[in-house]
């Protein structure tokens, strides 16, 4: 694998020696480390709310079963990692962005590279963020985590021609109103695949099954579909497969307290257990794929 240059403190990445399989996982939004500079209004508690809280402990069991993991250190309520660059909202920013901006249906509820609430009518600052800040937060935080991401990917397509990318976050038990779903019950998995641009329908519908053969109820694309990490990373005509996985927190954790519950341990394990599934049987999906 060619090396990275050091990425500072803006990430974990654990890799199993020797990598068996083009199996990769990442956890953007699992960080809680503030970074020198970070000064919300947002309350502690507001903030732990937007974290995907354990997610990376969740995983840890990935890298023994033979994949890469990555994650982030940084809070996505610093900058969101499963945005696009240009995703900036100019309602944060005390001047004009002075490259290209293209808002995203995230940024117009408050939720965009940079996030304008923490929660519904809680501002994350007490004032506009100027330009230099914004790109410094790209530089040290976001561009290393995405860069990483995509040499792990790249690395394992070139070998082994074929690359099957999970992206995993939590999600609260009900949508608030900065959510498409405001007070809709969710299930214990969303799996999103964006309607089936950034994976084989085939390959979702496997993940999906793996989930509900376990008990766990599942839906593919509802509420989520997927942001931009799998879009980005998403090509399945090439042999690049990426998948969203949202955890219903009610599972793991309670919710109030950000205390680990009983059920940590069943999420935990059915995690392990897919990553183990896929590196000892990868689906035959590459043919099929390509001339799609």
């Amino acid at each position: 694998m060619t090396p990275l240059p050091p990425p500072g403190d803006a990430l974990v990445l654990r890799l199993p020696d020797p990598w068996p399989a083009p199996v990769v996982f990442d956890s953007p939004h699992s960080g809680l480390e503030y970074p020198p500079g970070f000064a919300p209004a947002a309350s502690p508690a507001a903030i732990r709310t937007t974290w995907d809280a354990y997610v990376d402990e969740l995983a840890a069991g990935v890298v023994p079963a033979g994949a890469a993991l990555l994650a982030a250190r940084f809070p996505r309520a610093c900058i969101d990692a499963n945005r696009a660059a240009d995703d900036i909202d100019p309602e944060v920013l005390a001047e004009p962005w002075p490259g290209d901006v293209v808002l995203s249906e995230h940024s117009s509820r408050g939720m965009g590279l940079i996030r304008r609430f923490a929660l519904p009518g809680v501002p994350m600052y007490r004032e506009k963020l100027p330009v230099a800040e914004v790109r410094q937060r790209l530089d040290r935080l976001y561009f290393p985590y995405r860069r990483t991401l995509r040499h792990l990917i790249d690395t394992a397509h070139a070998r082994f021609g074929e690359v099957w990318h999970f992206d995993l976050h939590s999600m609260k038990s009900r949508g608030n109103a900065m959510n498409r779903d405001a007070g809709a019950a969710r299930p214990d998995f969303v799996i999103g695949d964006r309607l089936g641009t950034s994976a084989p329908a085939a390959l979702t519908a496997r993940v999906a099954a793996f989930f509900e053969a376990r008990g766990f109820v599942v839906r593919i694309n509802d509420p989520y579909r997927g942001a931009d990490i799998v879009r980005a990373e998403g090509a399945p005509a090439r042999g690049r497969h990426s998948i969203q996985i949202e955890i219903n927190r009610g599972l793991y954790m309670d919710e109030a307290t950000c205390e680990r519950s009983a059920g940590f341990g069943r999420v935990r394990d059915a995690l392990t257990a897919l990553a183990e599934t896929f590196v000892a049987r990868p689906p035959v999906l590459a043919e099929t794929s390509r001339r799609a």
